[in-house]
């Protein structure tokens, strides 16, 4: 797509804040990122799967955004969560006066009662006063659509574009310049609020006379009712040291990213966010992918958050239908299997990065360690106390005669290279597990299954895998059969149970990781032009990675160097305390989909490493 005339490069690039200025709010369904400025540039709603309704982080001309700042543009933000909640305060100071804006989706209890599907601003005054534009821009399906703005009266509007509507109202006048946009000046003072609130409807239901907007005061009470709901989750969380204030704010952006009717847990509630300036490496992560998944629970469970191991262990059985074969590496928040990759050519991309995809192609690539994650999934289950039943034993006896059956085959990883599928070490690692894992579950469990056949199969994985996965000259593990070269999934063998921490080859496959693919004290996945992934171009370190290098390294005992790498993978966050999925280290910048779960995972994982392990531990030499 050409440049838009007059629009210089530098200067379309220019207009998106760094992917650091954004704080991610969420109700469990719903998803918005709002930057320092007060914008919200990205929302997603019902679903953080479904199209944009306001999406200017992906074309800052047709996008759409709401935003809500101090007349005259002059002022000082400042910003952080409402303690352990996903509720965000940014408070502006222009003049003599200053105020708060108070941003949240907001929550109920459970049950079965249906969310509220709002998105509330409330503006409040704490000294002096200040003026304040409200600025709200919708544009429904990625920006295709301007919807309809239909007066329901003097502070009441609906927002009307295909399928979506949003009902609208304020505390104080709504104006509409085009019959496509709202537009509002107030004024607080000193203890005053002037209240937005933004309700996802379908437009039929705005049709309804009867349909009236939340009151002031049931605002208010709906305001309080989330941070309490947020709060008490919070509560569940348990860890002792230093990083304990930091975990617990990963802990909270994974609870985030549950989608709470199903259990699914998505990767990241944005897509297309580049992993190269200009790049093309530009993925959808809206979605669940078991292995993300199961890494999610894993370290939920380890600080005390274990109700949402259940809840995705269900909803793989529900969307396999029960099934191994009907297997997918992943599925829509609600399960959807059909996740069709498309590219949005009208957008224009995040600092101009294109394509613009929505969907994944990587869901119908064969990625072997799937089958070694949920097994692994449940003997964890297992082994605090909630053993398999016989519906879900039939699932798990499917699973690992799957990876009996295809574990001889290459794959596309745990990288999903688009590439020439390969013999991935950890894919082969992760067959083995859930081999090995069965017949410890059928054992302990009493149950039947061909445990001498696959007894057999564990051995001759592990052997294949020390013959052809092994270089004996340098006494290290390697990406794929053949090769010479690693990368940094190699890190997670031990949590496998593959091999020992603290065994000399894990010992020096973490020493030549560190020498091979760290940059400025942080690590590469892998090595692009070793690893042939099928798409051109280098991307930034991956932050995962380096937190499960110090994960490594603090379980092999060398705890100095394991704060040292924690301590450096953990000041990317942005002062919020948000992670993305990759970051330049040579211009300081985050990169890929933010908030990303992966790396939020990778870094409790690695502050509970730390927290465990004794000072006097040694490693093996």
């Amino acid at each position: 797509m050409p440049r838009r005339q007059g629009q210089p490069l530098q200067e379309s690039q220019s207009r998106y804040p760094p992917i650091a200025d954004y704080a991610y709010i969420s109700d469990c369904h719903s998803g918005a990122l709002i930057s320092r400025a007060a914008s919200i540039d990205w929302c997603c709603m019902p679903r953080v799967d479904q199209p944009s309704l306001f999406g200017r982080l992906l074309d800052w001309e047709r996008g759409g955004y709401c935003l809500i700042e101090p007349v005259g543009g002059r002022y000082h933000a400042s910003r952080w969560y409402l303690g352990p909640t996903m509720v965000l305060e940014t408070t502006f100071t222009a003049g003599g006066g200053e105020a708060k804006i108070i941003d949240c989706f907001t929550m109920r209890k459970g049950g079965r009662k249906a969310p509220y599907r709002q998105l509330l601003r409330v503006v409040e005054g704490v000294r002096g006063k200040l003026d304040f534009r409200f600025l709200l821009q919708p544009r429904f399906d990625y920006g295709e659509v301007r919807p309809w703005i239909r007066r329901r009266g003097l502070n009441v509007s609906a927002a009307i574009g295909g399928s979506h509507g949003l009902l609208v109202s304020t505390d104080s006048g709504l104006d509409s310049g085009d019959h496509h946009d709202l537009v509002s000046e107030f004024t607080v003072r000193a203890e005053e609020r002037v209240r937005l609130s933004m309700e996802y409807f379908a437009p039929e239901m705005l049709e309804a006379e009867d349909l009236q907007p939340p009151s002031p005061e049931e605002n208010d009470a709906r305001l309080e009712e989330t941070l309490e709901w947020w709060r008490r989750w919070a509560a569940r969380a348990h860890l002792e040291g230093p990083d304990a204030p930091s975990v617990k704010r990963s802990a909270l952006v994974l609870r985030a990213l549950v989608n709470a009717p199903t259990g699914a847990i998505a990767a990241a509630p944005t897509t297309s966010l580049p992993e190269r300036i200009g790049g093309i490496r530009n993925w959808d992560y809206r979605f669940s992918w078991i292995r993300d998944s199961a890494f999610s629970v894993r370290s939920l469970t380890d600080i005390g958050c274990d109700r949402e191991a259940d809840g995705f262990r269900r909803f793989i059985q529900r969307s396999a239908a029960g099934s191994a074969h009907e297997l997918q590496i992943m599925y829509g928040l609600g399960g959807e299997r059909r996740l069709t990759e498309l590219e949005l050519p009208a957008l224009e991309g995040y600092r101009r990065s294109r394509p613009v995809r929505i969907g994944n192609g990587a869901s119908n690539q064969l990625q072997l360690d799937a089958y070694g994650e949920l097994v692994q999934l449940s003997w964890h289950w297992h082994v605090r106390g909630q053993s398999p039943d016989d519906d879900y034993w039939r699932f798990l006896l499917e699973l690992v005669e799957a990876a009996y059956e295809r574990w001889r085959e290459p794959d596309h990883g745990l990288w999903e290279v688009r590439g020439q599928p390969r013999h991935f070490v950890y894919s082969k690692v992760m067959c083995w597990l859930a081999i090995d894992r069965g017949i410890q579950l059928a054992t302990e469990c009493l149950r039947k299954a061909p445990l001498t056949r696959w007894r057999r199969a564990a051995a001759e994985i592990k052997a294949t895998i020390d013959k052809r996965g092994f270089d004996r000259r340098r006494g290290v593990f390697v990406q794929f059969f053949g090769g010479r070269h690693l990368d940094a999934a190699l890190l997670l063998l031990p949590s496998a149970g593959f091999v020992d921490w603290q065994d000399p080859r894990m010992v020096a496959t973490v020493d030549a990781i560190r020498e091979e693919l760290m940059v400025d004290g942080l690590l590469r996945r892998y090595q692009a032009r070793t690893t042939h992934d099928g798409l051109p171009g280098q991307e930034g370190v991956f932050l995962p990675a380096s937190f499960w290098l110090a994960e490594a390294l603090a379980r092999q005992g060398r705890l100095e160097d394991a704060r040292e790498v924690f301590d450096r993978a953990a000041s990317t966050c942005n002062d919020l305390g948000l992670f993305a999925e990759e970051y330049n280290p040579g211009a300081g910048m985050m990169l890929g989909n933010f908030p990303q779960g992966l790396t939020h995972l990778s870094h409790m994982a690695a502050a509970v490493a730390l927290s465990q392990i004794q000072p006097s531990a040694t490693h093996a030499t």
